[in-house]
C-alpha cells in the first residue's frame, strides 16, 4: 500500500486542480436540475388544473368509444298496442336489413317476447303488463300496467329509475329503456356489419360458400353483368362503409404528400445554394432566403390549409399548396445548413482546374449534400402522409375530411376504426418504403 505525504498531496492538488476544487455548477449541477424539473412538474400541475381536470373527465366514454370500435348495435324497439299486443319494429337503416327475424327474438305462445341480449345471462321478456330484465343473475320485474314504469322489489345498481322510464344497463351486451307503451333494447355484436356487403346488395346475408359460387359459375344475377362485376360494384359502393369513397380520399392523401413534398424538393434545392454563405457569397441575399424560409416554415401547414381553401375552396390543390408551401420553407433550411457544412477541399480542387461553376457544384458538392437531401427529403414525405390527414380536416381534401366528418357524428365509431386502421397501414408501408430508398441510395444496408 503505497503512502502519499503531504507535500505530494499538495502537489497532486496544484497538477489537476479541476478533480480537488470542482465549482458549484460541478458539484451541485445534477441536484439542481432535478430541483429544477420538481418544481416545472409542480407549475404545470397548477398551470394546467390537472387535478380538477381528471376529476370532471368524462372516463366511462372512453370504454364506450372502444367499444364501438369493434362492434355495432342493433335496436329493436316492442311496441304494447293497444289490444294488448306487442309489434316489433326495427331502424330504417337496420345492420339487419328490411325484412329482419333474428332468432334471438322469440315469440311465446302466451304473447309475450323474449330477447337474449347476451345468450341465457341477459335476457328481457316483454309482455303487455310487465317486461322482466334478467341480468347479473337476477331478475328484475317492471310493471308497465300503470301510467309509469315501476320497478317491482328493490332496485338494483344496475338499474336507474326515472320519472317516465327505466334504464337497465347490461354492460358491453347493451342496454334496455322501458317506458309504459314501448321496450327499447340495445343488442351490440363484435365485429363490423356488412363490411363486405350491405343490405341492398344481392349478395347480401348469404354464405361465403354460395357467394363464392355465385362469384365463380352460379347463374348471372342481372342479365346485363357478371356477377364477379356485379359483387366488385357491391363491395366499393358499399353504403354503409363507401369503400369507394374511402379509398379515393386515401389516395387523395398520398398524393397531396407526394405531390406537395416533390414541389417543395424542386423548389428548395435551387434556393438553398443562393443561401448558402460559402456557395453565394451575397450577404444580403443569404439572409433574406433564409428568413423566407423561416416564415414559410413558421406558418403551420394547417393554416396555410386554410388559406389556401378560402382562396381555392375544399379540394386536394390546397391540401398540395399547404405541404408544398410549408416544404419549400423546411427542406430550404436543411438543404442549405447541408450544403454549408460541407468540406471545401474537394469544391477547391476542382475551381483550381479551372472547370465551370456547374461542373464545380455538381463534383465538388453534390456527392456530399446528395445523402442529406436524399435522407430529409424522404423523411418529410414520409412524415406529410400524416399530415395530410391532418390538413384534409379543415376542408383540403383526402381521408382526413372523411375521418372528420365521421367522428362529427359521434356514432359512426367503427367507420373511424376502419379510417385509422387503413392510415395507420399506409404511414406503416411508407415508413419501410422510405427506409428502404434512402438505404438504397445511401449505399446502406436495409435492416
Amino acid at each position: 500500500m503505497t503512502v502519499i505525504d503531504a507535500n505530494r498531496m499538495h502537489e497532486i492538488e496544484a497538477r489537476y486542480p479541476e478533480y480537488f476544487h470542482r465549482s458549484f455548477r460541478q458539484r451541485f449541477g445534477g441536484l439542481m436540475i432535478v430541483i429544477a424539473t420538481l418544481l416545472y412538474a409542480l407549475y404545470a400541475v397548477w398551470f394546467f388544473d390537472l387535478p380538477k381536470l381528471f376529476a370532471e373527465a368524462h372516463w366511462e366514454r372512453v370504454g364506450i368509444y372502444l367499444s364501438q370500435w369493434v362492434s355495432y348495435d342493433v335496436q329493436p324497439e316492442f311496441r304494447i298496442q293497444d289490444d294488448g299486443t306487442i309489434a316489433v319494429r326495427y331502424p330504417r337503416f337496420s345492420p339487419l336489413g328490411d325484412n329482419p327475424h333474428p332468432d334471438w327474438v322469440v315469440n311465446n305462445p302466451d304473447g309475450s317476447i323474449t330477447v337474449a341480449v347476451s345468450g341465457a345471462t341477459r335476457v328481457v321478456t316483454v309482455s303487455k303488463s310487465e317486461t322482466i330484465v334478467t341480468a347479473h343473475g337476477v331478475s328484475v320485474p317492471v310493471d308497465v300496467s300503470s301510467g309509469a314504469p315501476k320497478v317491482v322489489g328493490p332496485v338494483p345498481a344496475w338499474m336507474t329509475v326515472y320519472d317516465d322510464n327505466v334504464l337497465a344497463d347490461l354492460g358491453f351486451a347493451g342496454d334496455v329503456s322501458i317506458s309504459v307503451d314501448r321496450v327499447k333494447i340495445r343488442k351490440r355484436f363484435l365485429g363490423w356489419a356488412n363490411f363486405v356487403f350491405d343490405t341492398q346488395s344481392s349478395f347480401f346475408d348469404k354464405p361465403v360458400g354460395e357467394v363464392i359460387s355465385l362469384i365463380v359459375s352460379g347463374p348471372r344475377i342481372k342479365p346485363d353483368q357478371s356477377n364477379l362485376s356485379l359483387a366488385f360494384d357491391d363491395i366499393w359502393n358499399n353504403s354503409e362503409w363507401q369503400h369507394g369513397d374511402v379509398w379515393t380520399k386515401l389516395f387523395q392523401t398520398i398524393v397531396m404528400a407526394f405531390l406537395g413534398t416533390l414541389l417543395g424538393a424542386l423548389a428548395a434545392f435551387p434556393l438553398a445554394f443562393m443561401a448558402a454563405r460559402n456557395i453565394t457569397p451575397n450577404r444580403l441575399l443569404n439572409q433574406i432566403l433564409k428568413r423566407f424560409f423561416d416564415f414559410l416554415r413558421s406558418v403551420d401547414m394547417l393554416i396555410w390549409a386554410l388559406f389556401l381553401t378560402r382562396a381555392f375552396g375544399p379540394g386536394p390543390l390546397a391540401g398540395s399548396g399547404a405541404i408544398f408551401l410549408t416544404e419549400t420553407g423546411t427542406l430550404g433550411k436543411l438543404y442549405s445548413e447541408g450544403l454549408e457544412n460541407i468540406d471545401n477541399k474537394p469544391r477547391e480542387g476542382i475551381q483550381s482546374t479551372g472547370a465551370q461553376t456547374v461542373l464545380v457544384h455538381r463534383y465538388g458538392i453534390m456527392p456530399q449534400i446528395v445523402p442529406v437531401i436524399v435522407s430529409q427529403t424522404l423523411y418529410q414525405w414520409e412524415s406529410n402522409v400524416r399530415g395530410a390527414t391532418i390538413i384534409g380536416a379543415v376542408g383540403a381534401g383526402g381521408i382526413g375530411l372523411k375521418l372528420w366528418e365521421a367522428m362529427r357524428t359521434n356514432a359512426n365509431w367503427e367507420n373511424v376504426a376502419y379510417m385509422v386502421i387503413l392510415i395507420l397501414i399506409v404511414v406503416f408501408l411508407f415508413d419501410a418504403a422510405s427506409n428502404t430508398l434512402r438505404h438504397r441510395l445511401m449505399g446502406g444496408r436495409t435492416h
